[in-house]
Parts: C-alpha cells; sequence; structure tokens
C-alpha cells in the first residue's frame, strides 16, 4: 500500500533518510562521469573556498526522487520533479552525512498530485522549491 493512498492536501509523507559518504560519491562520479575534484579531493574542495567535499547536487535531487519513488510504490508514478540547488551537503571523512527529505502534498488536482519536498542535511535546506508531480499509475 502506497503512503500515498487516500491523499489530501497537507498530507505529510514520512521523513526518509539517506546517509551519504565519501565512497558513495566516488562511486556516484564514476557513474556519471562528473569527476569534478570538489566531490572527491578535500584539499582542492578547500582551496577554492568550500568547507570541505560536497556531494553532487545531482545526488542530493536523485536521493530525493528515490524517497518519492518509495512514497508512491507501484500506485503512483512520478512523472516531473524540479528543485532549486541551495546549500551544498558537505561531506566529511571517515564519516557520513545524513540527508533527510520529507514531504507534504501541496496540490490535488484531476490529473496530478503536486509534492512539496524538503530535503535538509546539517540542519539546513539543501533544495529550495522543491516540488514533484505523480499521476496514477
Amino acid at each position: 500500500m502506497s503512503a500515498l493512498t487516500g491523499i489530501e492536501v497537507g498530507a505529510e509523507l514520512p521523513t526518509q533518510t539517506f546517509q551519504l559518504d565519501r565512497t558513495m560519491l566516488s562511486n556516484y562520479a564514476k557513474a556519471s562521469g562528473d569527476l569534478n575534484p570538489i566531490h572527491l579531493d578535500e584539499a582542492f574542495a578547500k582551496s577554492v573556498g568550500l568547507p570541505n567535499v560536497i556531494a553532487h547536487g545531482m545526488l542530493t535531487m536523485a536521493l530525493a526522487g528515490k524517497a518519492l519513488n518509495t512514497w508512491c510504490n507501484k500506485e503512483f508514478k512520478v512523472v516531473e520533479i524540479f528543485a532549486r540547488f541551495t546549500k551544498p551537503v558537505i561531506v566529511e571523512a571517515d564519516s557520513t552525512t545524513a540527508l533527510e527529505v520529507s514531504g507534504k502534498i501541496g496540490e490535488i488536482t484531476e490529473e496530478k498530485i503536486r509534492v512539496d519536498l524538503t530535503v535538509i542535511s546539517n540542519e539546513q535546506k539543501v533544495l529550495g522549491m522543491t516540488r514533484a508531480f505523480v499521476i496514477k499509475a
């Protein structure tokens, strides 16, 4: 049964938490072809003014999409998702960084359901204006 069954505007979806570490960033970099050193090399990231290595923005988006897809189960399908990258997800060496994804039903029309997502890491919103649209599968 999907978390979106019997939904109404304002209904909250359960928070999902993902743990990011340097191995995940390395694997994502290789799979995506995005080998930018700000995601992989701490010294380089700091040399360009970042506090440490940062997660790929598209990895952050993908995890938000994964949370949404989990909520939808097979009852709904995601047809659109978008966000603004507002803050970097900092990933320290030898530890994990939590990425929390929560959602709320923002609007229901005959065609689509709008889900407003909140994506937080280190107590900061890392994606802004994150919205997705789902339809009945």
